[in-house]
This record gives C-alpha cells, sequence and structure tokens, in this order.
C-alpha cells in the first residue's frame, strides 16, 4: 500500500511541475510525456473533501449517459490522436440496447460503446466543469463540459449521485490490446470482397464486410473496387471543407475514440489554419485536425438502396481512421449531386 500511496505522490508531484513548466499543453499530451494515462493523473486530484477539483464516479455509466439531458445545453468532446470533435448542444434521445447507446439529438449525435467505459470523473479546472470518461488503459473516451447556459443544480445533482464512496488516488489500468496484424493480401478473396462491396445495400454493412473477409480498413481501399474508389492527396480534407462553406453544403463529419463515435451534421462556416491544424471555429462546432497525421484520403462509393454514398475518408499511417466525411443525407433520400460534385473536385 505504501508503494501505491508513494508512486500516487510521484506522480501527482511530477504532473504539478510539468504543467508549471508547460501550462499550455494539453492533459492528452502531458500524459504521454509522463508516460501515464489521463485517468491516472486525473485521479492524483481526487480527494474526500466536498471541494476536491476531481471526482471518481461510480455506478452504471449507461444510467448516468440518461440524465445527461437534465443539464441542458453542454458541448460534447470527442477526439483521437490527431482530431478533436466539439460539438453544443442538449443531449436528447439517448437510449441503449445491451452494450450500445445511442444520443441521437439534431445537435449532439453519438454511437456509443459502453464497454470500453471503464473510468469516469467529473472535473472542475479553471472556471469549467465537465464530466470525463476513460478505457481501461485510462484513455479518454468522451467529455461533456458544462456551457454558461447549462444547468448547474442538475450537474451538482448528478455528480452527487454518481460520487463513489472511495475517492482513489491511484488507478490501475491496464494495456489496450494489440491490435491485431493486418493479413498478406495474397490471402484474401478480392473477387469476393469485390463482389460482396458493389452488392451493399447500407453503408453500416461495410463493417461486417471488413470481418467477413478479414481485411483492415485501409486493406479493404487498397483491395476493393477499383471504380468505386479514388486515393486523393491529403489536402483534400481542407479543400473540402473550404467549398463545403462556400457553396453552403451541409456535411456529416464523424470522428471516433474507441468508445464514441461523435457525428456533426450541418453547415460549417469558418474554416481557420493554425500551425499544423486545419480548424473549423464556428458558434456551436469545432474540429481540431492535426493535417500531418493524415497519411492517406479516400474518396469512396458504397451502394445503397437509396443509391451511391459517397465519403472522403482519412488515415493515419497506423492505418487507424481519422475522420469521415459525408455530405449530409437521411435514410431514405438519395446523397445530394452539389455534394458528388465537389468531392469529384478534389
Amino acid at each position: 500500500m505504501s508503494e501505491i500511496l508513494t508512486a500516487s505522490a510521484a506522480l501527482a508531484t511530477r504532473w504539478a511541475e510539468f504543467k508549471a513548466a508547460n501550462p499550455q499543453t494539453r492533459i492528452r499530451d502531458a500524459a504521454k510525456q509522463l508516460n501515464s494515462s489521463e485517468a491516472e493523473l486525473l485521479a492524483t486530484q481526487c480527494s474526500n473533501a466536498a471541494d476536491s477539483p476531481v471526482v471518481f464516479l461510480a455506478g452504471d455509466f449507461r444510467e448516468l449517459l440518461k440524465e445527461v439531458p437534465t443539464l441542458g445545453h453542454v458541448m460534447a468532446l470527442t477526439r483521437n490522436d490527431s482530431v478533436v470533435h466539439e460539438r453544443k448542444g442538449p443531449y436528447r434521445d439517448v437510449s441503449f440496447q445491451g452494450q450500445m447507446g445511442l444520443v441521437l439529438g439534431e445537435d449532439i449525435d453519438l454511437r456509443l460503446f459502453m464497454m470500453h467505459w471503464q473510468f469516469g470523473f467529473a472535473v472542475s479546472e479553471n472556471g469549467r466543469r465537465s464530466l470525463q470518461f476513460f478505457a481501461a488503459d485510462g484513455e479518454a473516451l468522451h467529455k461533456i463540459y458544462l456551457t454558461e447556459t447549462s444547468d448547474d443544480a442538475a450537474y451538482d445533482a448528478l455528480v452527487a449521485r454518481y460520487r463513489a464512496d472511495v475517492q482513489p488516488d491511484t488507478l490501475a489500468t491496464t494495456p489496450s490490446p494489440t491490435e491485431k496484424a493486418e493479413a498478406s493480401d495474397d490471402s484474401i478473396d478480392v473477387a469476393g470482397f469485390q463482389a460482396a462491396w458493389r452488392d451493399l445495400q447500407d453503408t453500416h454493412a461495410f463493417f461486417g464486410l471488413l470481418r467477413q473477409f478479414g481485411l483492415s480498413r485501409t486493406q479493404a481501399l487498397r483491395l476493393g473496387p477499383p471504380e468505386l474508389l479514388r486515393r486523393v492527396a491529403n489536402d483534400a480534407i481542407e479543400r473540402a471543407l473550404r467549398a463545403a462553406a462556400a457553396q453552403e453544403q451541409e456535411v456529416m463529419i464523424f470522428v471516433a475514440s474507441r468508445g464514441c463515435i461523435q457525428i456533426h451534421t450541418g453547415a460549417v462556416h469558418k474554416i481557420v489554419p493554425t500551425g499544423p491544424w486545419i480548424n473549423v471555429l464556428d458558434p456551436e462546432f469545432n474540429l481540431h485536425l492535426k493535417l500531418g497525421d493524415v497519411a492517406e484520403s479516400w474518396v469512396v462509393q458504397k451502394p445503397t438502396a437509396d443509391g451511391v454514398v459517397t465519403s472522403l475518408e482519412l488515415f493515419d499511417a497506423q492505418g487507424r481512421n481519422l475522420l469521415l466525411l459525408f455530405g449530409k443525407r437521411k435514410p431514405g433520400i438519395p446523397e445530394q449531386e452539389s455534394w458528388r460534385e465537389l468531392v469529384a473536385a478534389l
């Protein structure tokens, strides 16, 4: 026990020193430099004090999320290493089927994979209050920030209900499982895969095809039907966003962590480059993408019962998906021709 306490105190000291020396560094980047995780850093600030800046949460996070609509207007944040997706609005229509969840508001639109949600905290930092959720390895999955018009009393009541009886100052994290190695191309039934792709009726069935034929996402793009795929330059995302803004073309932007896919549907307006980042800086939606992390960009077409659906898909050097960009559409409605023209020009 004394060794754990010593380790916790040492991490708390190292983080305090790091923050003092690097006040602008985000906690995700600080954790990597400290050979730790976000969740472990937050745990060092937990205490039983009523005014503790970090409160460890316990209970069923599905039930907690069903109460988030009581907070009113909030900011939902989901990110990976290269992209941050921030969308403001209320949580509406929160539902679960087993470990799979949905939030289906016009503003905040989420797909939730609760099997990955291991740790939760309520965090107060520099006047900002939030609920933050992490995987077993301490990596952030999803965060919910109060805004100027959120219901603070509802937040206090929610935190009180889910506050853990024991407030740990150290966490027992477990490493994330290593990703399965990509199969060799010559082991894939390429003809069968291409035929199944051409016969798709729903974009959601694409993930089942990858499992069925044993393909990684980028391998599927290399081996898929050539008439439905086109590799483009990695600045295509910036050109697409600028074109969408200029043409007032509404889009859908998907960004995922392991535990959440967050979707913005609507217009984008203010496109701003800042150093290595390209940003969308609109009142209710912000996107931050580190362009240098984009290793592959593809225009991808998938047949559906409503006609072909076209996306711009970005991947990093490890083959991980960073972002998906679609034209705005609803099931049962064909894709807009204006979106197809925009993507054809990339």
